[in-house]
């Protein structure tokens, strides 16, 4: 996760696309699709991104409130849309409830749709990060940028050409035997 950037150097409308391009062929529960991307590439909308997120006793402790970035996409889920699909005969529930859902698919799918924007810019020679938004400033973002109640951001993505220097974090890995069990979780 990259959180300093080269600022002299934009990302190229065509990686942008593909970016983008990528995140619209995640997985979906029932193919649903709930998911929206805003993307805001200019340094007036970050730095309104920044004002917008900067609410509430805690917001000085989240990176969206002080990120420089040449661009910032924000993936956001929206439950409704997974509420109306399964709803549909062909789903078997005759009710928009979530009370049966056993994890937020909304929210999962749309996270698998940034990881495919952080996997693409890895691949594209960027850097990027995932981080979060302050809950207290989901308001003041939705203004800020119009975005429809129905719509949740699950964080937002940092991309650029990093400005980092290269970091080797294999030893802070966990090893393999401490999070992956096979056959059994434990013996």
């Amino acid at each position: 996760m990259v959180r300093s950037y080269d600022m002299d150097r934009p990302v190229p409308p065509e990686v942008v696309q593909r970016l983008l391009h990528n995140a619209q062929r995640a997985p979906s529960a029932g193919f649903s699709q709930g998911w929206g991307f805003l993307v805001l590439d200019t340094p007036a909308d970050i730095a309104r991104f920044r004002d917008a997120c900067q609410v509430g006793e805690l917001a000085d402790n989240y990176l969206a409130t002080r990120i420089e970035a040449p661009l910032l996409i924000v993936p956001h889920s929206n439950k409704g849309v997974y509420l109306d699909r399964y709803a549909r005969p062909d789903k078997g529930h005759t009710d928009r409830s979530d009370s049966w859902w056993p994890a937020p698919y909304w929210d999962i799918d749309t996270g698998m749709a940034a990881l495919l924007i952080l996997q693409t810019a890895v691949d594209e020679g960027l850097g990027a990060c995932f981080f979060g938004l302050p809950l207290t400033a989901y308001d003041s973002y939705r203004a800020a940028f119009g975005v429809p109640a129905e719509f949740t951001p699950i964080g937002a993505i940092s991309v650029g050409y990093s400005d980092e220097p290269v970091r080797d974090l294999r030893s802070r890995r966990k090893p393999a035997a401490e999070v992956v069990h096979r056959g059994r979780w434990s013996g």
